[in-house]
């Protein structure tokens, strides 16, 4: 069997683990097999060839961690409108009770709302929910 047919057999394996896995790392390490399986094409040496799939498989995933570490993270789950689809809705508190929690009817049932600013003395009106806290909805003042 041909040293390209070995290498592209590689990047193929690398490719299916990487479906099964999801990480994404896979799939830059098969690019550094697939280069290789071009240079066994070209008649590198295998040296050469294993050289190739290093920098280039390793150097993808090197820039691709690099890539993702200047991404903003995401909000964490409670916070995050991609999770909570309550997350960004409003609410109407007509009273606040003495320990600055509220119970408002959303969705069809009761909710507790606490306020997510605690320093201001919470006034009735129409609030944003900011986040999930249990069964809470953390809101904010409009």
């Amino acid at each position: 069997m041909a040293e390209s047919t070995i290498w592209w057999l590689l990047a193929g394996g690398a490719v299916a683990l990487e479906l099964m896995t999801g990480t994404f790392y896979l799939l830059m390490l098969a690019v550094g097999l697939a280069a290789a399986a071009l240079a066994a094409h070209f008649g590198l040496a295998l040296t050469a060839q294993i050289l190739v799939a290093a920098l280039v498989g390793g150097g993808a995933v090197v820039l691709w961690h690099w890539k993702r570490s200047k991404d903003p993270k995401p909000a964490e789950a409670q916070a995050n409108a991609d999770v909570q689809m309550d997350i960004g809705e409003t609410v109407h508190v007509a009273q606040w009770n003495a320990d600055a929690t509220a119970s408002v009817k959303y969705r069809g049932s009761q909710w507790t709302v606490v306020i997510a600013d605690t320093d201001a003395a919470p006034q009735p009106g129409l609030f944003r929910v900011k986040e999930l806290q249990g069964n809470r909805l953390v809101v904010h003042k409009l």
